[in-house]
């Protein structure tokens, strides 16, 4: 499968990162570890009051404004489809797509802008607790074909699936404008409250799924990866089940199963951003026109870095470390 050109899709979210000391908050607050759960403003001030003297970082976010960031650090061309509020929020989430060299097509709504308060635990778990605020005010009439111009892929992140209506208005448009359409599957607890519309959506329209263990269980309903991978794959093109420390299994249909492993992340400090980062390695090298192996074992580099920082942003040391990996990937088929 060929792409060149990437427009995301998503909520766009500023990420407000706590390291926990223990899990006792999620306990307390009858949070899943691992899940992401949708919040009002006030429930969401009261945890961070209640983890006001935790370490906490500010980065900017989003599940698709991460892949697609990352995208354009691996000089990928992207775009980015999202809203925010009238804030000081929304100008820093807009002003930093537009400085990574991303296309902003970025509304903004009455509310203020959405916000992910991640928390961390100490094994590098991170539970979401999501705000949406104006990025819930993304509707049909933000989205229009000649966005849409240019671009030959649209990235669609699975929390999307809170607006069903406008979930479908872009990609069924994207299609019409002959675009391919990849979704990430986003969190096992969506997919389940979702599945029936999710099934519907691929079976109909998506190209492209990314999905971990739990989020292919869920909307699968098997147990076993490589059952939940033939299931993904018979409904796309092209299906990737990620399977922890062991790696991802990649299958394209009509061909057999690819396994690729991972990098070894110096210390698993914060799993926040590895499946967005994952997807933006793999569409990078899809871009570039990469085998399949070499397309994951980039996204395998490129989420083994990530999860070695607290939140998604990292120093230009690190960056210099992956586009070194990236180039022997190319070159020499380097593998894990």
């Amino acid at each position: 499968m060929q792409i060149k050109r990437v427009i995301g899709i998503g909520n766009a979210l500023t990420d407000f990162l706590v390291n926990l000391r223990n899990d006792d908050v999620l306990h307390n607050l009858h949070l899943g570890k691992g899940s992401m759960n949708l919040v009002d403003s006030e429930f969401q001030r009261r945890i961070q009051g209640e983890t006001a003297d935790l370490p906490h970082t500010l980065s900017l976010g989003g599940s698709a404004g991460n892949t697609i960031r990352c995208m354009a650090r691996l000089g990928a061309e992207v775009g980015y489809i999202g809203k925010v509020g009238k804030d000081s929020t929304g100008h820093f989430y807009e002003q930093a797509l537009e400085n990574l060299g991303i296309r902003p097509y970025v509304a903004h709504g009455v509310n203020r802008s959405g916000r992910c308060l991640s928390l961390v635990s100490p094994d590098g778990e991170r539970t979401m607790v999501t705000y949406l605020g104006a990025a819930l005010e993304l509707c049909e009439a933000d989205i229009t074909a000649a966005m849409f111009e240019g671009y030959d892929c649209l990235y669609i992140e699975g929390f999307m699936v809170q607006s069903h209506s406008v979930i479908r208005h872009a990609i069924k448009l994207a299609k019409q404008c002959g675009l391919k359409v990849a979704i990430d599957l986003a969190s096992y607890n969506v997919v389940l409250e979702n599945r029936a519309f999710l099934l519907d959506l691929v079976d109909q329209y998506v190209d492209i799924i990314f999905a971990n263990e739990q989020e292919a269980e869920a909307f699968s309903g098997e147990k076993e990866a490589e059952k939940a991978l033939e299931f993904i794959a018979a409904r796309c093109e092209l299906a990737v089940v990620k399977i922890g420390t062991r790696g991802a299994l990649i299958k394209e249909r009509g061909c057999e199963p690819i396994h690729v492993g991972i990098m070894a992340a110096a210390k698993r400090v914060d799993t926040t951003g590895a499946g967005d980062f994952y997807a933006a390695g793999f569409l990078a090298g899809l871009c570039q026109g990469l085998e399949l192996r070499q397309c994951g074992t980039i996204g395998a580099i490129t989420a083994g870095k990530v999860i070695e920082v607290v939140g998604t942003t990292f120093g230009e040391e690190a960056w210099k470390e992956i586009f070194t990996l990236v180039e022997d990937v190319k070159s020499n088929g380097y593998l894990f």
